[in-house]
């Protein structure tokens, strides 16, 4: 029988592979954790350390406690540290009321036993998007409550797209996307970046295309799965992608797209900021599926949770902490600082009437999926490993699609029986 130490331990060993760039929030390592809180005293800790005592955010942190009646103490960590930190501090008995993580990597700490269910805690997911709440399902139980969740679409150079007489609005599936990459080829203009990369961030990019094929986790080698490959491998054979996508993180890739010269980049909600200062007019639209219609693209983004207290008599307030964070007007503004789209379709709508442009990020939202959705759960890492080495295989030139994709599939199984 394994134990809840032992399945800390055994939970220490997914933390790395389980964080992503995107949907991660980074920072310089804080000071003191201020753990152990007792009587008037609840701790939160955060993956947002960027943000001060003097910011938004602590203030909401900070207001939510007062409306329980208690003094919230609040820590922000680097992501892959709060993690790590967050597992031992559950060995040593010595949890936060408060956790917010990364998504994929709620099942690593439920698989330890670490968090509490929305139901033991009385949590109310009922206006949360099913799509984005199965992030933090396994084995159907509930962990958490998702603060927002940001996702992939495709920016495009407006000007180069005239240039090319392709219609953005007309760009409906992979082959309507292809013509217009030949077409842009043809007027000298790059095609399109992205980052395949061998590590997560890679994994994070290639998803959509996969799961827009009609691919699943379970069967890297099926016909879709190899369709999707072909699809990026195609794209570098004819200089439609460039090269440099092997070892692009989603930062070059957007640097390259924001110098000018490239018709798309697929790239996140996180980089609306910087698409204002790129110099040139710029649009956005959902990653196509191969058949039409948005690809179910992966979810980043953080769920508010509740750790395992031996005090249980501690979850009603912490309880309250966590719809507080999760109302309507608090996630509005949470999710707007943090260039997130919110969780529920009322909070969804209001941030689309305050700025219509994130109506696009909001379609494809409500088509994206959670990387360990599916129950995969701490699976996921086992085979998300196997995938990065797949793409990087094929589009190097050492293996075809199918060759790369079948090899995935064996070690994947293996590591995941």
């Amino acid at each position: 029988m394994t134990t809840t130490r032992g399945r800390l331990r055994a939970a220490a060993a997914l933390v790395i592979s389980a964080c992503l760039l995107a949907g991660c929030s980074k920072g310089s390592e804080p000071g003191a954790s201020g753990t152990g809180a007792a009587g008037g005293d609840y701790t939160i800790w955060d993956p947002y350390p960027q943000f001060d005592d003097g910011s938004d955010w602590v203030k909401l942190l900070t207001r939510c406690g007062t409306d329980a009646g208690v003094t919230v103490k609040r820590t922000g960590y680097d992501t892959t540290d709060l993690t790590n930190k967050a597992l031992l501090a559950a060995q040593q008995s010595n949890s936060p009321d408060v956790l917010i993580v990364d998504n994929p990597v709620v099942s690593t700490l439920a698989d330890a036993g670490v968090l509490t269910t929305t139901d033991e805690l009385k949590v109310d997911t009922a206006a949360v998007e099913p799509n984005l709440l199965a992030a933090g399902r396994i084995g159907g139980k509930t962990y958490g409550i998702p603060i927002g969740a940001n996702t992939l679409a495709l920016y495009y150079n407006r000007k180069i797209l005239d240039d090319a007489k392709v219609d953005p609005a007309a760009i409906k599936d992979w082959a309507s996307l292809t013509a217009a990459l030949e077409k842009v080829k043809a007027i000298g203009k790059k095609g399109i970046t992205f980052s395949a990369i061998g590590t997560e961030e890679g994994s994070f990019q290639f998803l959509p295309w996969f799961w827009g094929s009609g691919a699943g986790l379970t069967q890297l080698d099926s016909a879709q799965g190899v369709a999707a490959l072909e699809l990026w491998n195609g794209w570098l054979k004819n200089g439609y992608a460039p090269n440099s996508v092997l070892n692009n993180t989603q930062t070059t890739s957007w640097q390259e797209f924001a110098a000018g010269d490239f018709a798309f980049s697929e790239n996140g909600t996180w980089q609306l900021a910087n698409a204002e200062k790129t110099g040139f007019e710029y649009g956005i639209i959902p990653i196509p599926s191969q058949a039409g219609g948005t690809a179910p693209a992966p979810t980043g983004g953080e769920f508010v949770t509740a750790p395992v207290q031996t005090e249980t008599g501690r979850y009603p307030v912490t309880e309250k902490l966590i719809a507080c964070l999760s109302s309507a007007d608090n996630a509005l503004t949470t999710d707007t600082t943090l260039s997130y789209i919110a969780a529920t379709e009322a909070v969804q709508q209001k941030q689309v009437a305050a700025n219509p442009q994130l109506a696009v990020w909001v379609e494809a939202v409500k088509a994206a999926k959670g990387r360990t959705s599916d129950d995969l759960g701490t699976k996921y890492p086992k085979i998300s490993q196997p995938l990065w080495t797949a793409f990087q295989a094929a589009l190097s030139g050492s293996a075809t699609p199918a060759e790369a994709l079948k090899t995935a599939q064996t070690t994947a199984a293996a590591a995941t029986k």
